[in-house]
């Protein structure tokens, strides 16, 4: 190999996030819309290694938006029934003191 010149051989697919790490801990927040996230993530190193970028790409995207998307709506399920819960025990704490004192 002479300097100035590029390596020779097939040339290396550009890296790609293909965001399953987001699309594993959304499974745990609200898995009904984390499995098309896992679904697209996993599509994402095989069509870069067909050459298909655009394709590549578009998978990421669609995964990173599902991913968002159970994450935002599992955590919001979880912080409506935290304060459920805790009104349930509010309301279970005035209603025994109330009835305690008849």
């Amino acid at each position: 190999m002479q300097p100035g010149y590029p390596p020779q051989g097939p040339p290396q697919p550009p890296h790609l996030d293909n965001n399953m790490t987001l699309s594993i801990v959304s499974i745990f927040l609200f898995w009904p819309l984390a499995i098309p996230a896992i679904i697209n993530a996993s599509k994402v190193n095989p069509l870069l290694q067909q050459g298909d970028y655009a394709g590549a790409q578009n998978a990421a995207a669609e995964s990173k938006k599902w991913s968002k998307l159970a994450i935002i709506i599992g955590i919001s399920l979880w912080v409506v029934s935290i304060l459920c819960c805790g009104a349930l025990l509010v309301m279970g704490a005035i209603g025994s003191s109330s009835s305690s004192s008849l």
